[in-house]
Order: structure tokens, then sequence, then C-alpha cells
């Protein structure tokens, strides 16, 4: 096994003192510039890395941020992710990713083994079950910075970055009613998280007030398999003119089902999403939808981290807008 580089075979190589090396390494202005060259041209040849773990543990300061999203294997999370890891590296940041399986006890989990490992702050998807706003608080005033995404806590005090779900919901029940559709199946999302009751609450309201005599069918689905059933049983019973989809998840269910009973989209039925982009285009016809962007979210989520840790501690709420994308789906 190789042997680790350290400060003092440095030093021992050089007859310097290892405080004469560390200083050398950062520049101090006590060491000659001969010392600093000879310093640095052996701790380049021997590929000398600082223990950043034994630096954390002396200054206090991590360059690693905590990341929990409630799943890993989600289109819109990986998108997400993406954009925070890209922002992060170019500040010299890595990422430590967490799953809570949805789950508000392996959250907390989560939350401690971050404080543990020192990070510098965390990005927060909620578990769909979490009902701890005084678990949230504690952290936020012991100083911790916390940028809450997507399922957001019902707290005033906390950086939340949300992508803009009551218009994306009232675009898509705009558009529905833009097509004259009379028997609409709307499939939502675990109604435990916010995400699904804000989308949920925009789409019915708009109904209400422009469209109250169209034939609106509610059902929820936290599953693809289960949108996918919901769908079948709907259609072998009843007939609807269009199907809305609140997320990517639901939608893959919905066309997998219209795929086993033979269905011509938009012929037979119409089809429209809320989508982080991706995955309409995927299918043929490529599906209308509107846009809620993981990646777009994860730019955000990481400018507000930012600001926080340049002292802009006060806390804000940040809204990613919609936008509707045409597909032939309707």
């Amino acid at each position: 096994m190789a042997q680790t580089i350290t400060l003092k075979r440095i030093s021992t190589q050089l007859n310097l003192s290892i405080s004469t090396v560390s200083r050398a390494l950062k520049n101090h202005p006590d060491i000659s510039d001969a010392t600093k060259r000879k310093v640095k041209e052996l701790a380049e040849l021997m590929e000398y890395e600082p223990n950043s773990y034994a630096v954390n543990l002396r200054t206090n300061v991590s360059k690693v941020f905590g990341l929990i999203v409630p799943v890993i294997t989600n289109l819109f999370y990986e998108s997400f992710i993406s954009a925070v890891e890209e922002e992060a590296r170019k500040q010299g940041f890595t990422l430590m990713i967490l799953q809570s399986d949805n789950d508000s006890l392996i959250e907390t989990e989560c939350l401690k083994l971050c404080k543990q490992n020192r990070v510098a702050g965390i990005f927060l998807c909620c578990a769909a079950n979490a009902t701890q706003p005084a678990v949230y608080l504690k952290y936020i005033e012991t100083g911790m910075p916390i940028v809450f995404f997507d399922n957001v806590p019902n707290i005033d005090s906390c950086n939340k970055v949300s992508p803009a779900d009551e218009e994306a919901a009232t675009i898509a029940a705009n558009t529905i009613i833009h097509y004259n559709k009379k028997h609409v199946l709307a499939i939502f999302g675990n109604q435990e998280l916010s995400i699904t009751r804000k989308r949920m609450d925009a789409f019915l309201k708009t109904f209400e007030e422009k469209a109250p005599k169209i034939n609106l069918v509610i059902k929820h689905a936290d599953s693809t398999v289960k949108a996918k059933q919901i769908t079948k049983d709907y259609l072998k019973a009843k007939k609807p003119d269009h199907i809305f989809c609140m997320s990517d998840e639901i939608l893959i269910g919905v066309m997998l089902a219209t795929y086993d009973l033979k269905l011509k989209i938009p012929q037979a039925v119409s089809i429209l999403a809320i989508s982080n982009g991706f995955i309409p285009g995927l299918f043929n016809p490529a599906i209308n939808y509107v846009e809620t962007s993981g990646y777009k979210l994860g730019k955000l989520a990481m400018k507000r981290m930012s600001d926080h840790q340049n002292g802009q501690i006060t806390p804000q709420v940040i809204i990613q807008p919609s936008i509707s994308v045409d597909g032939s789906s309707m």
C-alpha cells in the first residue's frame, strides 16, 4: 500500500519544521519565496494532498453540502442534483447525497449525519409524511443554512425554493378548458405532499371558476404502477376524452395503460402533464406538458445557498415560473 504523503514527510525531506512547511503551502508572508518554491515543488512531486477532514475539524469550515431527497431514482430530483452539483463544483464544494425514502425518521437521521459531517449547508426536500417543523427549526436556529425545495415545510422562517405549482396547475386547467374537453380524468400524487395539495387546489379552483359543468374525476396515485392500474380500470369502465397527469411518474403509468389498451393519442383520449421536460418527448406522439424544471430549480437553490453564505441570511421564498410546451397529444 502506498504511503500517505504528510506535512511531516515533506518537512523531513527538506529539513524544515512542519509549521514552516504548512505556512509555505499557504503562502504565508513570513516565509521566503525560495522556501515556498522548494516546499511547493516537493509537495507537487510527492503528490501531497491536504487532509480535508482534518482541516474541517480544525477550522470548523466544510466544503461539503448535504442534499437530502425522498428518492434518488426520480428524474426531477436527478436533474435538481445535477444542477446543484454543477454550481457547487464551480465554487469548490462537493455534495453528500442522502435518501430519506419518504420517511421522516430516516430524514431525521440524514439531518444528523449532515451535522456530524459538519456540512456547510443542507438542501432538503421534505419526506411525504414529514410533520416535524420543530426539528427543522432546531437546525436553522443553530445557524445551519438550509434551503428547502420542492416539497417544503409549512413554516415561515426558512428558505424555500419551489416550482410554481399553483401556476403550473392553473395553466394545465386552462389548456384543458381551451380544448373544450368534457370528461376529464385527473390523476394527482400522494395527498400528504404539499406539492399535490397546491396543484390540486389550483386545478380545481380554475375549473370551478371557468368550467363548472365539465365532468371532472379526481384520482390519486403514489407510483407509476398505481397510475397505470387506475387508468386501465377507469378507461375500461368510462370513456374520458382527456387524462391529466400531475407528474412524470404518473404520466408514465398512464401511457403504459393506453398502450396496453391499444388506444390512439389524441384520437381516443388526449393527454396533458406537468413535467420536468424529458419524459413527454419519449412518447409518440410527444405529450403536451407544463414545465416544472428540476434543473432550473437546482440552479435557483444553489444561488440562494450562495447568497446565504455571503451574508444574505433573511429567509426567502423563491418560485421558479412554469411554461407551457406544445406536443401532439391534445
